[in-house]
Parts: C-alpha cells; structure tokens; sequence
C-alpha cells in the first residue's frame, strides 16, 4: 500500500504503521505528543485512521524521521503552520469582503 493509492474509508493501526515502515507503538506514541492526531476508535476500542489522520502522520513522519525534528520541534513547527494557515483563512475573508464593498461601489457609480 502507498500513500497515493488509499481509498478506504478507515485504516487499521497495522496497516498505518506497514504504510510508514514503522512499529505501531510509534504510531501510539506520536498520537500521545501530537494533539493534532486524534484517530476515531470502534466499539472495541481499536484505532480507525481516516485519510486526514494520514496526512498529519504523514507531516510527522516527514519532520521527525526525513528532517530530524525532535517531536517538541516537529509539533512547534505544526502549530506554527496551523497558525499561518489560519491567518491566511481570515486575510483571505477580509479581502473576499473588501472585494464585494469595492465592487457595490462601483456599481453605483
């Protein structure tokens, strides 16, 4: 299985950790550090890892294992990006409602 070719719905514990050539108690690790990780659990209490669980182990993969990041560092640099993500969102919203004023005001000219 390779990350570009996922089509279920939910993946099992085993099958996330073969998919990044790790152990899945790294996966239960990173999922007690990262509070970005939080994968849905059935009724017998085994973790369901959904597409966008895998591409936050995925970024996690990439910081601590392919750069080198400590996990303090990797999860730093996580929340850095969710914070410059969520200034563009609101920037993006200001510029949207800028756009409508300017285009009424055209409109009544």
């Amino acid at each position: 299985m390779e990350l570009g070719t996922l089509t279920k719905l939910y993946y099992s514990i085993g099958e996330v950790s073969e998919l990044f050539g790790v152990a899945p108690s790294v996966i239960r690790y990173w999922e007690s550090e990262f509070p970005h990780l939080k994968p849905g659990k059935n009724n017998k209490g085994e973790r369901k890892f959904t597409q966008k669980d895998i591409i936050i182990l995925q970024q996690i993969y990439h910081l601590v294992k392919e750069k080198g990041f400590t996990i303090e560092g990797a999860r730093r640099e996580m929340d850095h990006e969710k914070q410059e993500t969520r200034e563009k969102t609101e920037l993006l919203g200001r510029l949207k409602a800028l756009k409508l004023k300017l285009e009424g005001l055209r409109d009544s000219l």
